[in-house]
């Protein structure tokens, strides 16, 4: 199975090379992603794609293969947005741990309840329901690689004396579940009866306890 990612994350597709290359292929991405949130991915064609877009079906296929592979370059533009949003390093930033966990766990939240993200993430449990390949690999650059983030975070807190955290990928991982509820009422089309000012509170609440669970004893 991890030849399978290899493969999808190694691909055969040409990269443009000019401007108006790079221009074209992010057209594609961006009307593709409009289209598939409208319609659904299987009631799109490439044909409809080139419509909106202008271009031509010989482009596509150059830089993404097909239809499917059109999609997974979405998947990894939208990623690789989402955590512009959603994380930094610690070093980067004036702040403690606690503000860096705060404010990431913030993020995801804003992030997770704007419209267009809601009905990208159902679209992408549509699409990997069939395809265990294309469900490996978003796991392995998305859900997994975020917890890998926060985990180096944490690693270098416990190296430094600050934390208790001998298993870091775990605690990532309980980190998470914080926003858990939220995340799956939002999935499953349940209104957030939580203003944001309680959502706010019951982070600072459940963070707190991650953090007294990682006390240098």
């Amino acid at each position: 199975m991890h030849e399978h990612l290899a493969q999808m994350e190694i691909s055969c597709c040409d990269s443009p090379q000019t401007r108006r290359g790079h221009e074209r292929r992010l057209a594609f991405l961006l009307i593709a992603n409009d289209l598939f949130l409208e319609r659904g991915f299987d009631a799109v064609s490439l044909d409809d794609i080139v419509n909106h877009a202008g271009g031509s079906k010989a482009s596509i296929y150059k830089y993404f293969g097909n239809k499917e592979g059109l999609f997974t370059a979405i998947c990894d533009y939208r990623r690789e947005i989402f955590f512009k949003d959603i994380c930094y390093s610690l070093e980067n930033k004036i702040g403690d741990l606690r503000s860096y966990l705060f404010q990431t766990l913030i993020n995801f939240y804003h992030h997770i309840m704007q419209p267009c993200n809601i009905a990208f993430m159902r679209l992408v449990i549509e699409q990997t329901q069939n395809n265990p390949e294309l469900a490996l690999y978003l796991h392995e650059k998305g859900a997994k690689l975020i917890q890998l983030t926060v985990a180096n975070e944490l690693a270098k807190a416990h190296e430094q004396g600050k934390i208790n955290c001998t298993d870091p990928i775990s605690s990532a991982m309980m980190y998470f579940g914080i926003l858990r509820n939220y995340e799956w009422r939002i999935i499953m089309g349940l209104d957030i009866s939580s203003s944001e000012q309680e959502v706010t509170k019951h982070i600072q609440y459940c963070l707190d306890r991650f953090l007294d669970g990682h006390q240098k004893v």
